[in-house]
């Protein structure tokens, strides 16, 4: 299986079963959802974000049809600026690598820096998409196993209404 081996072992120890799909590299929202027709699940886009100062890190999740007002979440954060974090951030704090961006990658972030935010709408999935860590593959869980990783990373989360 394509991605990173120490996220098999903790969906493993944590009991969650998944769903495996290997595919070319899909390191955007288009190409991505070319491997994507035949699976049912919700499909995910997942944004890394730093504040003005830098200090503060955000993964923003949400379905990937949806657009996110970047300036309408600056003003509910009152982070000030918001803008895409650089790669050599992306892989300090989640050890990912542009295009392969996912929640997953919270196993790696050993001081709970990021903080999660998730569109409210993704409650209503029965089960959810992401890359293993790497973008050629997806796995697909269930919603109460997603949120159980989420726990399990000790990151802190919350659901806002994005749109």
């Amino acid at each position: 299986m394509n991605g990173d081996p120490k996220l098999y072992s903790i969906l493993q120890h944590q009991g969650i079963a998944f769903e495996y799909h290997e595919h070319p590299p899909a390191p955007t929202i288009e190409e991505a959802m070319k491997y994507w027709k035949d699976i049912e699940a919700t499909h995910c886009k997942n944004i890394f974000f730093r504040n003005h100062k830098g200090n503060r890190h955000y993964l923003v999740i949400l379905e990937h049809r949806q657009a996110l007002d970047i300036h309408e979440l600056e003003k509910r954060l009152k982070q000030g600026k918001l803008s895409f974090a650089s790669d050599e951030r992306m892989f300090r704090y989640l050890k990912l690598t542009p295009g392969s961006v996912t929640p997953f990658g919270l196993m790696n972030d050993e001081e709970n820096h990021v903080h999660l935010f998730l569109d409210a709408n993704l409650q209503d999935s029965k089960t959810i998409s992401f890359h293993p860590c790497i973008n050629t593959a997806s796995i697909i869980i269930k919603w109460e196993d997603f949120i159980r990783f989420l726990d399990w990373s000790g990151n802190s989360y919350e659901f806002l209404d994005l749109y």
